[in-house]
């Protein structure tokens, strides 16, 4: 890759020959390398300015009065549907760094100058696609179970899901329909923002090569999704203070990772 500050360029390459074989030692040490970086450019002071107000905004607005807590799991859960699109500015950030220049938090704003824009917004909408789906299919669990009620409270709601039969099928069916929903943007979307952002290849190639990548790692790539789905699980228990740090050590991450299955062959 050139040593340059580009955002990114096309390419045509045949993605089939650039894709590796990787192992689960290289999902860790991805893992250990974005937090390398979220330790020398802490990006998570720009975090608590978006993920607070937007979280905060969504939670009130579908849980005032009561009426809809049955979603506030599905949509904490559902965020990490949405990781990818929060995360493409750390991308920028260590592709930065890996480059060595100026790798200062207002760099992860160059992203809107990428010539990728355009397919980086059609595979945010996609996303953003799979995350509203993702809510009527949980609110329609919820309503095959438990009928027109609404729940009472969050505390009683809580209570019936965990101590009655409907609520033990409400708890299994809705986290293997999430399981399904997450399956998909894991195969569809895990190399697939970074590959845009380094190389521009069009909405299309970036989502066949991601399913490319997980066929040819299903081993390391289900690890990864489980770390994923820890991470922002561990991250989001604590009043949702964890994903001040979980969020940008994942997005640093996944940029390392893709630097692992795509091979780097580009001329310096």
């Amino acid at each position: 890759m050139a040593n340059t500050g580009s955002i990114s360029h096309t390419e045509s390459l045949d993605f089939s020959q650039d894709v590796r074989e990787i192992g689960v030692s290289d999902v860790f040490d991805a893992l250990r390398l974005g937090f390398a970086d979220f330790w020398v450019k802490p990006s998570h002071y720009a975090f608590i300015c978006l993920v607070y107000p937007i979280i905060g905004v969504v939670l009130l607005t579908w849980t005032s009065g009561g009426s809809v807590v049955q979603l506030v799991y599905p949509l904490l859960t559902g965020f990490a549907l949405l990781g990818p699109i929060a995360a493409i500015g750390l991308y920028e950030i260590s592709r930065r760094r890996e480059l060595n220049l100026d790798t200062s938090w207002r760099h992860a704003l160059d992203v809107r100058h990428s010539p990728a824009i355009p397919s980086i917004l059609a595979l945010g909408l996609l996303l953003l696609a799979a995350f509203v789906a993702w809510m009527l299919v949980a609110q329609s669990i919820f309503s095959w179970l438990y009928g027109t009620a609404e729940p009472k409270s969050l505390v009683a709601f809580i209570g019936d899901v965990l101590t009655t039969r409907r609520g033990w099928a409400l708890i299994i069916v809705g986290n293997a329909a999430g399981f399904v929903f997450a399956a998909v943007v894991l195969c569809t979307t895990v190399i697939a923002f970074p590959l845009l952002l380094d190389r521009n290849v069009g909405v299309l190639s970036a989502i066949a090569t991601s399913v490319r990548a997980v066929r040819t790692n299903p081993g390391p790539m289900a690890v990864w999704g489980l770390i994923v789905s820890l991470a922002l699980l561990i991250g989001a228990i604590p009043l949702l203070i964890g994903l001040v740090i979980t969020i940008p050590v994942l997005g640093h991450a996944t940029w390392h990772l893709y630097r692992k299955v795509i091979k780097a062959d580009l001329p310096e």
